[in-house]
């Protein structure tokens, strides 16, 4: 394991090899599908060929409200609306428990892009460089028609969440023979029970070790209404409240869209996974200083952001070689967190040393150039995402 982590290491720092910071990022050139190899590999000896490699998307804001002179900030919703850059994160949640997840792709989502087009190309990327079936785990924004069509070439599973106002089609009638054959079967409105077919698989879990009584219900061969070749299976999971006289707590609607199945009892639990990839978010930017740095280009901001997943997957190796360092307030744990490790790293950086030589004395700054003129950046206007939506064909009365 140590091997492997100085490889991580040397990778790590031949992309910030220079003293400055900010014009390494300004020079460097990180190729981000070598390392999501490299991360891959690590993945592959841990995860058995046969079994679901079980990965979390979702995308945040960085931002940037006062950089006028940022090029390509766009209006992005993180608890409101807010100036700044978009990215796009595919993470590996390597356990069952607990706060690791490790990014395999963490990209800008340019002005031109949306969330649900870049997470379907970053997921596309590694179903093909991997050798493990894929399972991947997402919030409601990607439970529509519009995740579903653009998944439609990939060979993967997603189980997705959905919301509570969604609406669902059973499969069409057998063709009557006349007129047009039908699209759509019966509407299903969640938000409706009135609506809600009869289930093709009912269990009740009396005792879940975390949960308490769970009913979970499954809808076979459903579609969404704009893509109706592509199906879907809804699940329903009801938690009973026990103070409220077996009333359940709010529903939490799933839909799961590929051609591998999974029983029904373990497969709606997969799903609470998916906030791994929230705790990264909160590491990334609390902990490792993401959002911290002013940089003047989205080219320099992509490069610090291609260090994030580098050194999370430094931690995560690393974590077998620490001796934690507890401080005074803290107590003893025995299954080391991402923030806990970096904590701890410092005897590890010590015995591993550095291969950065010696600082050579460059004498004095020689400064501005005497009568060079000075020239302020450029401002860049924020880029406003619309969403095209259909018009309506207005009816001619006869």
């Amino acid at each position: 394991m140590r091997h492997v982590w100085q490889n991580f290491h040397s990778a790590h720092y031949s992309i910030v090899k220079r003293l400055g910071v900010y014009e390494a990022l300004q020079d460097c050139r990180p190729d981000r599908k070598k390392l999501m190899l490299l991360y891959l590999e690590q993945l592959e000896q841990q995860v058995p060929v046969a079994e679901h490699m079980l990965v979390a998307i979702d995308h945040t804001a960085w931002g940037r409200p006062d950089a006028k002179t940022l090029k390509d900030r766009t209006h992005e919703y993180q608890g409101g609306v807010i100036l700044g850059q978009g990215y796009s994160t595919i993470a590996w949640i390597p356990e069952a428990q607990g706060s690791w997840a490790l990014p395999l792709l963490h990209e800008r989502i340019s002005s031109g892009c949306s969330p649900i087009l870049q997470a379907a190309s970053q997921l596309k990327l590694v179903c093909e460089q991997s050798v493990n079936p894929v399972l991947a785990v997402l919030d409601r924004e990607y439970g529509n028609a519009n995740w579903v069509l653009a998944i439609a070439d990939i060979q993967v599973d997603c189980l997705m969440r959905l919301r509570k106002n969604a609406c669902l089609w059973s499969a069409p009638p057998a063709y009557s023979g006349r007129g047009r054959p039908r699209k759509h079967g019966q509407k299903m409105r969640l938000s409706d029970p009135t609506t809600w077919l009869l289930a093709d698989n009912v269990i009740e879990i009396d005792e879940h070790s975390q949960l308490g009584q769970v009913r979970v219900r499954q809808w076979l061969d459903l579609h969404f209404y704009r893509a109706a070749e592509q199906r879907v299976n809804l699940i329903l999971v009801e938690r009973m409240n026990p103070m409220s006289n077996g009333q359940p707590f709010p529903p939490l609607w799933l839909a799961w869209v590929g051609e591998r199945t999974l029983p029904l009892e373990t497969v709606w639990f997969k799903y609470l996974r998916r906030f791994g990839v929230d705790h990264w978010y909160r590491f990334a930017k609390q902990r490792l200083h993401w959002t911290l740095p002013n940089l003047r280009t989205p080219e320099q901001s992509e490069r610090w952001s291609d260090l994030m997943p580098l050194m999370s997957w430094q931690l995560w190796l690393a974590r077998d070689l620490v001796v934690e360092n507890i401080l005074p307030w803290q107590s003893a744990n025995i299954n080391l967190t991402p923030g806990r490790v970096a904590q701890s790293m410092l005897s590890v950086l010590v015995d591993l040393g550095t291969p950065a030589k010696m600082p050579k004395h460059r004498g004095k700054s020689p400064g501005w150039e005497k009568g060079k003129a000075r020239t302020k950046a450029p401002y860049y206007p924020t880029v406003k995402k619309r969403v095209s939506r259909r018009k309506k064909s207005s009816k001619l009365a006869v």
